[in-house]
């Protein structure tokens, strides 16, 4: 399976990190989401502006260090895991994605996929960071 990771910093603390990237009701910030449906504590499901649903499950929430959770739909199945680490000046944030596609045809196009859907997460991610911090706010919304 197709695997990235990439570590990114920002110069926030890590406890602001954690919350835009946790929080379920809020999620604007995301250039490539319509809406999120919290269907229980470990259940969601993220909704694109194209209409696709993916269905999450939460396997680990340790706040605000570790969140990981398997992701499903109808072309792929994995798992995605953040490690939120404070720095000397901001945040660390690793993430680490691994994706298997449903069909055999698009596995070759998983890997280029991958690393697109990391850099919009991360670019979308350090715009509303940036933003929270421009404004003075804690969480940026």
């Amino acid at each position: 399976m197709p695997t990235s990771k990439v570590t990114v910093h920002f110069p926030c603390l890590v406890e602001q990190v954690w919350q835009t990237v946790t929080d379920l009701t809020y999620t604007a910030w995301r250039s490539d989401l319509a809406r999120v449906e919290a269907v229980d504590e470990t259940h969601f499901v993220e909704h694109t502006k194209s209409g696709y649903a993916t269905n999450f499950t939460v396997s680990i929430c340790e706040p605000p260090h570790r969140w990981a959770f398997t992701m499903e739909n109808g072309n792929m199945s994995g798992s995605w895991e953040g490690i939120f680490e404070e720095t000397a000046d901001g945040a660390r944030l690793t993430c680490t994605e691994t994706v298997n596609a449903k069909h055999w045809w698009m596995r070759p196009f998983v890997p280029g996929y991958l690393k697109r859907q990391q850099k919009r997460y991360l670019d979308d991610l350090r715009k509303e960071l940036d933003h929270g911090n421009q404004a003075g706010t804690s969480t940026g919304h």
